[in-house]
């Protein structure tokens, strides 16, 4: 086996020597996708191992034409980085760890995130730690918050993730609403009530023709004031979510995902906007990124190539 490692896994004890315990194995780790190419083409590889949080392409087509690459090894349950069609048209198996939910029902650390990235907005964290160092002043006023406990929260999407910002939200004492129309009897009816009913929404679904840009400007105005978003940027209209900013209609968007993260340099109608005057908190995809979860889950995706 010939395995292409076009993702960073050497600060991970162990996880190269089981790699080339299983092949040769030829680390790319922050590669373009040019880069990778070539390497895939030229030394005949027949297995990518790879992760999306820092992968800037798409593997389709454009690389994979005329390879020898028979598995793509993916550390992750979302598959956006990926050409699905084309590999299922190719005969490309897709190794992902999406239905392995014993293994991701024991990785909270994106929901970790996303708690923190609500507690971020609503405290304004991140614009007074940088009026304290910019600035060198002491001056709270401009950054008074809204205390966790006694908020409604809005939950949409009731998987793993979903359930952990759950009990986060619970163990702070907030009201939970949650929206999964394939759980209906925990489910309010729709978005439009959740939105309707909730002060801070945080979503957690996965990316499809159905949730699409699901989060618009059709849901405003409405009670929900906060809004994090830890699954992908395609999720909601980026568009829109800076027009509610300007207009104050939101009050603060925390976001670990990018519709454009793959783009470089990355672009977004979110970074035209002063971080600190509307209260835009961006982290470059880094939900699963703990020693911890990751040593967990690349051990487990690794193993599927044995």
């Amino acid at each position: 086996m010939k395995i292409a490692v076009i993702t960073p896994v050497k600060h991970l004890p162990r996880i190269e020597k089981k790699l080339e315990s299983i092949g040769e194995v030829f680390y790319l780790e922050n590669g373009t996708k040019e880069e990778v190419k070539s390497l895939i083409h030229k030394n005949k590889i027949d297995t990518i191992v790879c992760n999306p949080n820092k992968q800037d392409f798409i593997i389709d087509k454009i690389l994979l034409l005329n390879s020898k690459v028979k598995v793509i090894n993916t550390c992750s349950t979302g598959l956006n980085h990926i050409d699905l069609e084309y590999c299922r048209k190719n005969g490309i198996i897709i190794q992902s760890l999406t239905t392995d939910f014993e293994l991701i029902n024991s990785l909270p650390s994106t929901s970790e995130l996303a708690f923190g990235l609500l507690m971020s907005i609503v405290r304004k964290i991140p614009s007074s730690h940088f009026e304290v160092f910019n600035k060198r002043t002491w001056d709270y006023t401009g950054f008074i918050g809204t205390q966790i406990q006694g908020l409604t929260i809005g939950i949409v999407g009731y998987g793993r993730l979903g359930k952990f910002m759950e009990q986060y939200c619970r163990a702070f004492n907030a009201e939970i609403l949650i929206f999964d129309p394939y759980k209906p009897e925990i489910s309010v009816n729709s978005l439009k009530e959740l939105f309707s009913k909730c002060d801070a929404v945080s979503l957690h679904v996965h990316v499809s023709n159905e949730t699409k840009h699901m989060i618009s400007k059709e849901l405003f105005p409405c009670r929900v004031r906060y809004l994090v978003n830890t699954s992908r940027g395609e999720i909601v209209k980026e568009e829109d979510i800076a027009d509610l900013l300007v207009s104050g209609q939101l009050k603060g968007y925390g976001t670990d995902v990018l519709e454009n993260e793959f783009d470089v340099p990355i672009s977004s109608p979110l970074l035209s906007l002063d971080p600190n005057e509307y209260n835009v908190v961006i982290t470059p995809h880094t939900g699963g990124m703990t020693f911890e979860g990751q040593a967990k889950a690349f051990n487990y995706s690794i193993d599927k190539l044995l």
